[in-house]
């Protein structure tokens, strides 16, 4: 498949808007968003029908992996176009804790703030949801969606003070950095088209830089 070719099933996918299929759900002062996974196949096999997924099994034939001290992980792997990309994700509790095969506590807070809370067993039905959630993570990586994702799994972040610019933060960064790669660019060209500053990059800026890259023609 040629360079041409790959971008543009990038680009065709990465102009799809997911905002309308998306569910947020706060825990505590963080708030994650996540992507209908029904909608995101239905919206890749729309366009690519040959495209096909795989969810990674242990030696046992079990969709994850286990390891006492750090928990469940799990995997997928997507091609579309002869392009194939793979996705890993931890299953993890509402408070994106680990989650084990035992119950455990842990402590948050410290002085009179400080709480002892327990991070609940993981059964199968916390696995079958991150083996769905990793294959939306899996779907971005081919540009569906990946917009998103620069602040998925993140905190949102605080609100600046007034007067105050806040800085974009290594996530959103490192995202959008991928996504002008992608496109062909160099980062520091971008940015000097921009008129970014490399080392101040502000949160405003970064949204701006996301939406002018989903603006842009898919090539035909």
């Amino acid at each position: 498949m040629s360079d041409e070719m790959k971008e543009q099933a990038f680009q065709v996918l990465f102009a799809v808007n997911v905002s309308n299929h998306t569910e947020k759900k706060k825990t505590g002062n963080v708030e994650l968003t996540y992507l209908s996974w029904p909608f995101a196949w239905a919206e890749v096999k729309k366009r690519y029908p040959d495209a096909a997924y795989e969810i990674e099994r242990n030696e046992d034939g079990l969709p994850y992996v286990y390891d006492p001290k750090t928990g469940y992980m799990v995997f997928t792997k997507m091609t579309i176009e002869g392009i194939t990309h793979e996705m890993w994700l931890p299953v993890m509790d509402g408070a994106n804790r680990a989650m084990k095969a035992e119950p455990y506590t842990y402590v948050t807070g410290i002085g009179q703030y400080r709480k002892e809370k327990v991070c609940e067993a993981a059964t199968m039905f916390d696995i079958n949801k991150t083996i769905m959630r990793c294959l939306v993570k899996n779907i971005a990586m081919f540009g569906l969606g990946l917009y998103i994702f620069a602040g998925e799994d993140l905190p949102i972040a605080e609100a600046p003070k007034p007067g105050l610019q806040r800085l974009a933060s290594q996530a959103e960064i490192k995202t959008t950095k991928m996504l002008v790669n992608a496109l062909g660019w160099s980062w520091d060209e971008f940015c000097k088209k921009n008129s970014f500053n490399p080392n101040e990059i502000t949160g405003e800026q970064i949204g701006k830089a996301l939406q002018y890259l989903r603006s842009l023609p898919v090539k035909k």
